[in-house]
Parts: structure tokens; sequence; C-alpha cells
């Protein structure tokens, strides 16, 4: 703390990432970064923008880029905004559309950035809890809001959540906002994207950071109403109109017009997924269903603090959240067939059977 600060300063409470170690021959298996790199399309695409040109600004509004994206989900131009990675596209709907008359509504067990987030906004909300089952219950928020936010599949759980709930959801809830947040849903959920065009008051995010490898590029989109999308342009361009380098939005460009590079690698995660569950139970886990590039696990003979330090020693890192409900649990990226079978010998020699 600094006497230099302001008041406000010294109240936020910051979002804490996951830990991005620097340990040799370390499977790293806690930031739910994709195991398999970018399509080489992409590489190709930053090469060809390395050069003179790099001296000139890139273009502000990601043309080519929105134009990629409308193409690929089959929407107008005037649906899309880009930003830099998710995280700056969500803090940018948090700002601009989200009320304070009323709480802001979203999981308790869910993305930690929403609460900071409030809190660098003032936006008071009301954290609701999930089911017994670790599942978002959506009916739970019919009552009054001023906007809705929450992660499907979620996160950490994993867990989806049906079109036909969000449908419902969209259908009750007209006067706020509603934030669909799909960082995962390439790994097995479905998008609301499809129901855009019949909800103005709907807006989805995603981000190349996990399905399209592209956690080091930083690239973040939002679909919704023209007019959600105006009020994003106007808090962009009010606070940095350049937000995606001319190496970003290459390679953004390149990752969505390479589908089958993207369908096979989501594809391999998904099998990949499938495999380690089965290993995992066999191991006497519980494993909930997960739609995500991770899966949320506890084990009824161990505490996951003991499990997750345990693992570090013998150089595996899984994700652990020293949180009231989900302290039991692991929260394991999915990796390589190589390293998944690395974590389940490292939890083989720590003595599970």
């Amino acid at each position: 703390m600094s006497r230099f600060w302001s008041p406000f300063v010294e109240k936020l409470v910051p979002y804490v990432p996951g830990e991005q170690p620097k340990i040799a021959n370390l499977v790293k298996l806690n930031t739910n970064e994709n195991p398999y790199g970018p399509s080489p399309k992409v590489i190709d695409a930053i090469r060809a923008e390395l050069g003179e040109g790099l001296r000139l600004y890139p273009d502000p509004n990601g043309d080519r880029l929105k134009q990629a994206v409308a193409e690929y989900y089959s929407i107008n131009v005037e649906q899309v905004f880009v930003g830099n990675g998710s995280d700056e596209v969500l803090a940018h709907i948090f700002h601009g559309l989200f009320q304070h008359k009323a709480p802001l509504l979203f999981p308790d067990i869910s993305y930690s950035f929403y609460p900071v987030y409030c809190g660098l906004y003032e936006i008071p909300f009301e954290a609701l809890p999930l089911d017994e089952h670790y599942q978002i219950n959506l009916g739970d928020y019919i009552r009054p809001n001023a906007g809705i936010i929450f992660p499907n599949p979620n996160a950490p759980t994993g867990c989806p959540v049906g079109l036909e709930h969000i449908e419902s959801l969209l259908q009750k809830n007209t006067d706020s906002v509603v934030v669909v947040d799909e960082a995962y849903v390439d790994f097995g959920g479905e998008t609301a994207i499809s129901l855009v065009g019949r909800y103005p008051n709907l807006l989805v995010t995603q981000t190349l950071s996990k399905s399209r490898s592209l956690a080091g590029l930083r690239v973040g989109l939002a679909v919704g109403h023209p007019d959600l999308i105006e009020a994003l342009e106007r808090i962009k361009n009010s606070f940095n109109s350049y937000p995606l380098d001319r190496l970003a939005l290459a390679g953004a460009v390149a990752a969505f017009e390479d589908r089958d590079y993207f369908s096979q690698t989501c594809g391999a995660v998904i099998e990949s997924r499938t495999v380690l569950v089965a290993e995992l139970e066999a191991l006497g886990f519980h494993v909930l269903p997960s739609a995500a590039n991770f899966v949320f696990a506890q084990h009824p003979s161990y505490e996951g603090a003991e499990l997750a330090a345990a693992l570090r020693e013998r150089r595996v890192i899984v994700r652990h959240f020293n949180k009231p409900r989900i302290d039991k649990f692991l929260r394991i990226t999915i990796g390589t067939p190589e390293q998944n079978a690395v974590l389940i010998e490292a939890l083989k020699d720590y003595g599970l059977a």
C-alpha cells in the first residue's frame, strides 16, 4: 500500500491468474491451455505480417476478423465485437451494460473474475449457489436483477447448461442483459449464438485462447444485437482504439478460416477427456460431467490440497481452489495422451490404485 494510492485502489481485490511456473520438464495441467499448437496457417499468417507494416497502426475496428467470425457463425458483421482477450471484452460488458439499480447475478462457483469486475466498476452482485450436483439452475435467476452472466460450460466445474434452459431464461428475463460466457463451448457445449437473432438482450462471449490454441495471442469476441455491440464499441473507443495488434488480427482470422485443424484438435481433446475420465474413475475419483477441456474431480479418501501437492512433487501441476464446497476437487486440464498418462502414473505412484 502506498500513500499515493486512492481509496478506491486500496479496496480492490484483484484476480489471481493460474500459476505459470518456470520449471523444466513439467506437465502443466493447471490453466486450461490447449495441448496442441495453433494451426500452421496461423503461424504463416503471423509471419506474413512481420515487416515494414509493423510501423503502422492496426485496423482499429478489426474488420477482417469480424467478417471471419460473421462468416463462421452465419451472422451479420454488425453483431460482432472483438477485443484483447475475452477478459477485456468482459470488462467492457461489465462497464457498459450491467446496471447498478439491482444486483448482477452469477453462480457462486464460477469464473472468479466476475466479482473482481464488480469491485472495479462498483456493481452490486448476488452469487447464486449451484445445486447439490454442482449444476447451474437458471430457474433461480428469475428474480429482479441488473444483468445475468454465467459461463457455459461453467468454470471450474466444466458442467454445461442446455440451450433450452438458456432460451427459457431469455423468455422470462427480458429487461436486462444476459451474458453467456462460452470460453470452453467448443469442447462439447452448444453455443447460444444461434439465439442472438431472437433475443436482443443476449450477448455471447468467446475466446481464441482455448479451442484455437491462441492463449498467447489474446483475442476475444462478443456476439449480440447491434445495439449491444455499439455500446461495447463506444466503451472500447473511449479506452483503447487499437486493442488488437496486426499479428493478433492476422492469426485470429487464419484460425477461424482453418476449420479442419480446429475440428481435428477439438476432437482430439474430447477423445482424451473421455479416456482420462475413465482412468480417474478407475482410481476412485468422482468426476463431474464436463463439456470443457478440463475435468473437475475429487477423491473420497484424499484432500484436494494433498493431491495437488503430491502431483507437484512429481512434476505435474493441476489447479486446486481453496474455497468452500470445492476445496476437495482438482481441476485438471486435458493434456496430450502422453501428458495424461504421466498424470495417472503420478497418482498411482502416490498410492492411488
